[in-house]
């Protein structure tokens, strides 16, 4: 063979020309029918309930590789309310409660409302470690993409002008990405499942703050997989030691025999930016964590 000689790569017409091509097709009772469409262009037949493999497919795809198209090698996922407001905005609620239970709960979450600065802070801090030898970034924040705590976390990578991932649900009411989360990289789901998954195929830090039902099911659902080896050990960081062990009993799960007293070695209680940051960083480097689920 000579120097002159070229070999296509491929030499099948691309799936993007041909999707522009029937564009311009003629008319007729044939090509108007929806048989006639490419499969991957007719929305009806993708959203067959005969199709819901294909679209689990599709759903794990695309985010991984949008996250590896952007060098993205691990993630330090943030789970949290929605319903926490940011310190500026949490006495508005005092003032919109018309009742002694709506008061003490506007009190309540207003005590919380510190949670938004310590995950802003700690989104900070993650978000400046540095790229490894390849180039790949580590530690990115990712959130559910949401207001309050996620938006937070979003908001702290923004901060020092790093990239974060937001991965947002459809629900029956409007849920809309925070303004903080890179663009690129604002992926929104139809199926819980997938969208959890994703949350933890890259996660190599995971902090929970004070949350409701969506929190405890992220958040019970991985100390599950670590607690059954179905996922390697990692820093999962509570915060709010005072929320958590009010609204779960810990010790007393231990204490009935439903986990083992190691279970509560696999988080750890915090309540500041710095403590969570150093305990991950001592996690990776091997070192002996100071702080655990231990009352």
């Amino acid at each position: 063979m000579t120097d002159e000689t070229h070999v296509p790569s491929r030499v099948f017409r691309p799936a993007k020309q041909d999707a522009e091509s029937v564009k311009d097709i003629s008319s007729s009772p044939q090509t108007e029918h929806p048989a006639y469409r490419l499969a991957f262009q007719d929305m009806d037949f993708l959203l067959r309930e005969d199709l819901r493999p294909v679209r689990f497919q599709l759903e794990l795809l695309k985010p991984q590789l949008l996250l590896d198209e952007a060098n993205i090698a691990s993630t330090f996922v943030f789970y949290g309310s929605a319903r926490i407001p940011e310190p500026g905005k949490a006495v508005a609620l005092r003032a919109l409660a018309d009742d002694d239970q709506s008061k003490r709960i506007a009190e309540r979450l207003i005590a919380k409302s510190k949670y938004y600065d310590v995950a802003r802070e700690l989104a900070r801090m993650t978000s400046n470690f540095p790229l490894d030898e390849s180039g790949k970034k580590h530690f990115v924040v990712c959130s559910g993409g949401g207001p309050s705590i996620m938006e937070a976390a979003n908001r702290g990578a923004a901060d020092v002008g790093a990239e974060s991932v937001g991965l947002n649900i459809v629900l029956p009411h409007e849920q809309a990405p925070n303004p903080y989360v890179t663009p690129g990289l604002s992926m929104q789901f139809h199926y819980f499942a997938l969208r959890k998954m994703h949350f933890l195929l890259h996660a190599r830090a995971v902090a929970v703050f004070p949350g409701g039902f969506g929190t405890f099911d992220e958040a019970f659902e991985l100390l599950t997989l670590i607690q059954t080896g179905k996922v390697s050990p990692i820093p999962v960081l509570f915060y709010g030691k005072e929320f958590w062990s009010r609204v779960v009993n810990f010790e007393a799960l231990c204490e009935e025999g439903v986990i083992s007293p190691r279970d509560l070695n696999l988080f750890h209680f915090c309540e500041g930016a710095e403590e969570g940051w150093e305990i991950v960083q001592d996690f990776w480097r091997g070192k002996t964590p100071r702080t655990s689920g231990r009352a």
